[in-house]
């Protein structure tokens, strides 16, 4: 029996407790350390690079946060390395190097994107999570990812991402497939992770009953309030706001 209590330990915080006013960019080293420094569950988003190195980043493009028009899937490390986030001083870590930085402080929720074939990502990093002492667990959008999860790793903590897919590019009948979680029959999912915006949800609902949902990303007064209704933890940002306000 997997033992998901540490999902509920403390809140989670999107993307590491990042906050540029502070110099502070997401998914950074920085970020991971104020996670750390309060206790927080972090989540994080990787990538892998086309000389197989994975690295901590959640767009699959440069662009948004380095001001570099390129793709991660055609990018080596040594050709990124030195990029500044945010024209801040912190870069785009190495996934493991985070992993050695965090070395068990705190549990992580850490999710596979899909800009490659499934499989290449989900194998390398398990290369190097098969030596990693701390607790965690992986989530994604797309549910072939739960499955490899199934079918290679089934003692791995797996969660599916959901939300209404409005926003991404996919046919209708993949969407509503998606959004109503018709996967789950065969990927079987720990948890989900469900978009607070598309809540309240009688499917989630039923789901909570048995296993724990995760709400993304409560971010204020509104979406907290929303969140403790229908979710057992909350990805946030604005932590600090938050638990004066709600906590």
């Amino acid at each position: 029996m997997k033992d998901l209590s540490f999902l509920k330990s403390n809140l989670i915080a999107h993307r590491g407790m990042h906050d540029i006013e502070r110099g502070i960019p997401e998914n950074s080293m920085k970020a991971f350390k104020e996670a750390i420094e309060n206790n927080y569950i972090i989540e994080l988003d990787i990538h892998i690079l086309k000389d197989n190195n994975i690295v901590v980043i959640h767009d699959d493009n440069l662009e948004r946060l380095t001001g570099i028009n390129k793709d991660l899937k055609d990018s080596t490390y040594n050709e990124i390395k030195d990029l500044k986030l945010n024209n801040t001083d912190e870069h785009i870590p190495l996934f493991k190097d985070v992993l050695e930085y965090v070395s068990g402080k705190v549990p992580l929720v850490i999710e596979f994107k899909y800009d490659v074939k499934v499989g290449r990502l989900e194998k390398e990093a398990m290369k190097i999570l098969n030596n990693y002492k701390g607790k965690y667990v992986v989530k994604s959008f797309n549910p072939l990812t739960i499955n490899w999860f199934k079918k290679n790793y089934p003692d791995v903590i797996r969660g599916q991402l959901v939300s209404s897919f409005e926003t991404f590019e996919l046919n209708k009948v993949l969407k509503y497939f998606l959004k109503n979680m018709k996967f789950n029959f065969i990927t079987k999912p720990d948890f989900i992770s469900y978009n607070i915006k598309n809540l309240p949800n009688k499917k989630v609902e039923k789901f909570r009953k048995n296993k724990p949902v995760l709400g993304w990303v409560v971010r204020d007064n509104e979406d907290m309030n929303i969140a403790t209704k229908y979710c057992d933890n909350y990805i946030c940002e604005n932590i600090d706001k938050l638990k004066k306000d709600n906590l």
